[in-house]
């Protein structure tokens, strides 16, 4: 059976729309932090993987970093291992720290790979302590006493931030047909393993490869205005204004935190984007309207 000339006339406009992003981005690396619903609803998880797979097929390096807080969440209650947090970072004593290796760099890892080979690429699952790509330091938690005259240390656990990335290793991959997917587990000066959020994991990584692109998937449409609006299009100026008017607050907070320090440490951009929307990434990339937040530093335009 043939096709409509109006589906075909679809698929045309598609293509010719992509092509342009196609040539601009090809040989650029883009750093995309999966989470949020796409990384648990099975038709997400495939589009995602064929969304990636793509990207690398028409030039582009693609790295992959993923999250796994709920799956952590799952295997702790089944072990009957129960969960603090402290200013909603998970706090991580040894055992947790066991269960958080098993599932970051076991289970959701292997799972994420296995899903880009089946549709086509050739990905390779790494964690931190692979060729020390994740060097950490113990992240240190402060909080305020309740007399509220001093602020006192909050010792989490094996909660680490980032101290150093590895360019080596993952130039290694991206130089060739190889799709990295990191866990972000990093290790220690003394080999200790250390637990770190992924969205600030794939920010340092977007920030030492000098990224085109670092794309933070969320389960919100993207950042909105006190009205309900998504914003795009913004400068890390207006970001920072709309942090002091209080338009940015709460969890928000971290991950606009992360998006700003890529680029101002000379990412090109940084894009919020609604992990619900099936094909996100691709269409983040590929269209002009996109599906969520973009921000930019202008002097770098301009430069």
């Amino acid at each position: 059976m043939s096709m409509s000339r109006s589906a075909a006339g679809d698929i045309a406009r598609v293509l010719t729309e992509a092509l342009p992003y196609i040539q601009r981005f090809t040989g650029k690396t883009i750093v995309v932090k999966f989470g949020g619903n796409a990384m648990i609803d099975d038709k997400l998880k495939e589009q995602f993987a064929r969304d990636i797979v793509l990207m690398k097929l028409v030039g582009m390096n693609p790295i992959v970093v993923h999250g796994g807080g709920p799956q952590i969440g799952d295997l702790l209650k089944r072990l009957a291992i129960e969960s603090h947090f402290v200013d909603g970072m998970r706090v991580t004593d040894t055992a947790t720290m066991d269960v958080v290796e098993m599932v970051l760099g076991g289970s959701v890892n292997k799972e994420i790979v296995s899903l880009l080979n089946r549709n086509g690429g050739k990905a390779i699952g790494l964690t931190g302590k692979d060729g020390q790509l994740i060097r950490a330091k113990k992240l240190k938690v402060t909080q305020r006493t309740p007399d509220l005259a001093k602020t006192e240390i909050i010792d989490i656990g094996h909660v680490g931030e980032v101290a150093e990335i590895n360019t080596e290793v993952l130039n290694m991959l991206t130089n060739s047909d190889f799709i990295p997917v990191i866990a972000p587990i990093g290790v220690g000066p003394d080999g200790s393993s250390y637990n770190i959020n992924a969205d600030l994991v794939a920010g340092k990584v977007a920030e030492v490869l000098k990224a085109e692109k670092l794309m933070l998937l969320t389960n919100i449409a993207g950042l909105m205005d006190k009205s309900g609006e998504v914003l795009t299009g913004l400068s890390t100026e207006q970001v920072d204004a709309l942090i002091a008017d209080g338009t940015i607050y709460g969890g928000m907070l971290p991950k606009i935190g992360c998006a700003l320090e890529a680029v101002n440490a000379g990412v090109t951009s940084a894009h919020i984007i609604d992990g619900r929307v099936p094909h996100a990434v691709l269409l983040e990339i590929f269209t002009n309207t996109g599906v969520g937040t973009l921000i930019t530093n202008v002097s770098q335009l301009l430069d």
